[in-house]
């Protein structure tokens, strides 16, 4: 019986042996004598013992390889291209996946580099930086066409990293730093501009207005001096007397002005109390002696007209005796 218990033992061992799991995403390679048999996916699966092994797992996950590479620009830059590729392997190509290729990275690697090392050179830096998508596309479509046979499929690809070499940044940085002091410079100078023009209108207008203010202000003191001149007239004073009045009524009402503001350094010469029948008898007097003026010149005037008409006169009648002479 022992000899039976241990064939049995064998037999469940072996058939226990024969199942195994696959996880999810994944697929297992099983071979038959050394010989490619079957594809198995997720679940319970089960093999012959001693005849069936398995020879690999496949992912069946996206995967993500990030290639650095160095090359150098059209204006004989080097700079330093962080691409990364998303693959995966295609359901339906399992087995070329696995026995087509052993190492695959490795030729997702030398593609990546073949690509960007010939499509970089074309550009100046600059355009490697706009253009890093059209980069992309081609490393992507070069990869498409090599590794769909290997059973691979690109889902994407992305240029992560762009880093030209330390001095050529600096010098980037350096232009690009005086540009924007540039740009600064001509934004303030534009403003400044717009300071002076617009205080210059504003000095401008307030000129204007400040004339004017000024032409109204002496167009209404005038019709006020006409309009208290007449007043006065009316009632018995006249235009002499009148604009005496008024000049002493102005006298005191710029000093009652002055002597309200506390802070106020202005200072009337005469400022005496006798300064406004002083101003009153000068001008009396002036006027006086205008009006004395305008008297003697209105005589000699007459004066001169008379002994022009005598000089005249004279003159005639000598004239007269002489033409009696010769007639004799």
């Amino acid at each position: 019986m022992t000899p039976m218990y241990i064939i049995v033992g064998v037999l469940i061992v072996l058939l226990l042996l024969g199942f195994f799991t696959v996880k999810q995403q994944s697929a297992v390679i099983i071979e038959r004598f050394g010989k490619f048999n079957s594809i198995r996916h997720s679940g319970l699966q089960i093999k012959i013992p001693l005849v069936d092994r398995k020879a690999g797992v496949v992912n069946l996950r996206i995967q993500q390889l990030d290639v650095l590479i160095e090359t150098k620009t059209k204006d004989n830059v080097f700079v330093k291209l962080k691409v990364s590729i998303q693959f995966k392997v295609i359901q339906d190509r399992v087995e070329d996946a696995f026995y087509k290729l052993e190492y695959p990275h490795d030729q997702i690697t030398s593609y990546v580099f073949d690509v960007v090392r010939a499509e970089v050179p074309k550009l100046i830096l600059d355009d490697v930086f706009e253009r890093k998508d059209n980069i992309a596309v081609a490393v992507k479509r070069e990869l498409n066409e090599a590794m769909t046979t290997y059973g691979y499929d690109i889902i994407n690809t992305l240029i992560t990293d762009i880093d030209p070499d330390i001095q050529v940044k600096n010098a980037m940085n350096r232009i690009n730093a005086a540009d924007r002091e540039k740009v600064a410079a001509e934004y303030e100078a534009e403003a400044s501009r717009i300071r002076i023009v617009a205080k210059a209108k504003a000095e401008a207008e307030s000129k204007r207005l400040q004339g004017q203010g000024i032409a109204d202000q002496r167009r209404e003191i005038a019709q006020g001096l006409v309009e208290s001149v007449d007043v006065l007239n009316k009632v018995g004073i006249n235009s002499q007397e009148a604009s005496a009045l008024i000049v002493v009524t102005q006298h005191y009402d710029t000093l009652q002005s002055v002597g309200a503001d506390s802070r106020s350094n202005l200072i009337l010469l005469p400022n005496a109390p006798s300064a406004a029948s002083d101003m009153l008898t000068n001008m009396v007097a002036s006027f006086a002696a205008s009006s004395k003026i305008k008297e003697m010149s209105a005589s000699e005037v007459i004066s001169k007209r008379s002994d022009d008409v005598s000089s005249r006169n004279y003159n005639d009648s000598h004239q007269g005796y002489d033409s009696a002479l010769e007639d004799e």
